[in-house]
């Protein structure tokens, strides 16, 4: 057989990856298969365009997640079919919570393949819509560059989001038509609140005895919390975070934040009658439907509706701070962390995991945070810390702790990645090790091998349910066999040391923290 020629003309395929460079999209998480081959050639044609492999799609759509949310930039997946991209869904409902704006590029058959019916094929429309602004099937290689712009313009509407393109082969493989297009970067910008919602939300506060300014969405960045801070001041109230922010800048000489609590009883409690300020944030709600609970967790005539998800909530909070005359906080001198003290042979705890790790955190680290194990101690010790920003799992789809450190690592190269992870949610994407080890990724895996799945052992026990019960033990416990993270990262490439003391974590920390690479601490934890 003599060797094929490689191919010469440009493709429909070479028009999508131009135009999609050009509106600013120039990181493509793959994991392609036959369809996408025109597309993968594309690539290496392009050469403007990083290409990143993953092991599972859901790997690709975590990171594309983690790295929209530290960059603000809008990433691609290539994703083989329907199938391939089911793979990926969770972590795409994850990043439609946290409003991350994602280009999905989704090979399918050639057109007149469909009608039969062969294995793969699939209602990749079906599958997709839940997580997408839109979805945008190419029916033309001459409409390739103005699909892919109302894909650009698609991920700016509301908060943001994700729009897919469905790639039949036969649009994307014929020959280019007509010119290169020049497509504009666009930013999503929040809209602006109303004059009148200021003057409202004002009169609303206006001789409250009891304020909550709740922050969420945009307004959780060093001007937001800076802005609410100063309200909260103004009013005697108190500053609060959604429980679960896509990321949040915490830390430093920034005014310490509290999170919203999880279960609803402990919501309604830290909420008592206070008024409540929504900026960037939705109501308060129950995480799920528990019986004698209400699903809305704040009652209606204690909200105060600033701005929401969409909105540009940074300067409603400032405009509302003018309305008030409340000034600015003054900026305090952060403090310098203390080295982790104590017995250095004492068993680890979650506890001393979070000292250890604010001693040594490095600023303008980013963390990706999976599981209350290492979440919750984390997230009400933060302000002790140096300045860093913190990714948490918005859509509460497991598995995307590791991919979205994957993400963060790749989009701000300059910066240390820290998952805090928790040994259940890791194994529904622990392919993630891999991509690390191949990119080389400054990220630090803490490792919180409890060997259960402590949530809901949590859930079971607030339902006086017996958990030594040999159904309920055998459904929550992770321990026979016990799983050896230091074998599986080092098979993955992944270098990884096993810790059950405070000194063998802060030994460990030091080695990660430094290292040009992956590591990952096997923390074991009762």
């Amino acid at each position: 057989m003599s060797e094929q020629s490689p191919r010469s003309e440009r493709t429909g395929a070479d028009v999508m990856f131009d135009a999609l460079f050009e509106g600013g999209s120039t990181i493509c998480f793959a994991n392609p298969g036959t369809t996408e081959l025109t597309m993968v050639s594309a690539l290496a044609r392009n050469g403007k365009i990083r290409s990143v492999l993953s092991l599972f799609e859901g790997v690709c759509t975590g990171a594309a997640d983690g790295y929209a949310r530290v960059s603000g930039k809008v990433p691609m997946t290539l994703l083989h079919l329907g199938p391939g991209f089911a793979n990926g869904i969770a972590n795409l409902h994850n990043a439609r919570r946290a409003g991350s704006r994602i280009i999905n590029l989704i090979g399918d058959h050639a057109t007149w393949h469909l009608e039969y019916d062969a294995p793969l094929t699939s209602d990749i429309e079906s599958l997709a819509s839940p997580v997408s602004r839109q979805v945008i099937r190419m029916a033309s290689t001459g409409a390739i560059a103005a699909d892919v712009d109302a894909a650009f313009a698609a991920t700016c509407e509301a908060e943001g989001g994700a729009a897919t393109l469905v790639v039949p082969t036969d649009v994307i493989d014929a020959a280019a038509v007509g010119d290169k297009a020049q497509l504009v970067a666009r930013e999503w910008a929040g809209t602006p609140v109303d004059a009148g919602v200021i003057s409202q939300a004002r009169a609303a506060l206006d001789g409250a005895d009891d304020v909550i300014v709740l922050l969420g969405g945009n307004a959780l960045c060093e001007a937001g919390i800076r802005a609410g801070a100063a309200l909260a001041a103004h009013l005697g109230g108190r500053l609060l975070m959604e429980p679960y922010p896509a990321i949040v800048t915490l830390g430093g000489d920034l005014p310490a934040v509290e999170r919203q609590a999880y279960f609803p009883d402990d919501v309604i409690a830290q909420m008592g009658s206070a008024k409540v300020v929504l900026a960037g944030s939705r109501m308060p709600i129950s995480y799920f439907g528990y019986e004698g609970y209400p699903s809305q967790l704040v009652v209606e005539e204690n909200l105060v509706r600033l701005a929401g998800p969409e909105h540009d909530a940074v300067a409603a909070l400032e405009q509302l701070c003018e309305a008030f005359d409340a000034a600015t906080l003054p900026v305090q001198p952060a403090a310098e962390p203390a080295l982790a003290s104590g017995d250095r042979d004492a068993a680890l705890t979650p506890a001393l995991v979070i000292e250890e790790l604010i001693a040594q955190l490095p600023e303008d680290t980013i963390i990706s945070l999976e599981g209350s194990t290492l979440g919750g101690p984390w997230l009400r010790n933060a302000h002790r810390a140096r300045r860093h920003r913190v990714m948490t799992n918005t859509g509460g789809a497991i598995g995307q702790g590791l991919p979205c450190a994957v993400g963060a690592a790749l989009a701000a190269p300059e910066s240390r990645v820290v998952s805090l992870q928790s040994d259940g949610s890791a194994q529904y994407t622990l392919q993630s090790l891999w991509t690390m080890a191949r990119e080389k990724l400054p990220v630090t895996v803490i490792m919180a091998a409890n060997h259960r799945y402590a949530i809901l052992q949590t859930e079971l026990t607030r339902a006086e349910a017996p958990l030594d019960d040999t159904v309920i033990a055998g459904l929550t416990k992770l321990d026979n066999p016990r799983v050896d993270w230091v074998s599986l990262a080092a098979g993955y490439g992944v270098k990884a040391i096993k810790v059950t003391t405070s000194g063998e974590l802060a030994a460990a920390l030091s080695e990660g923290l430094a290292l040009d690479g992956p590591l990952l601490i096997q923390a074991e934890l009762p």
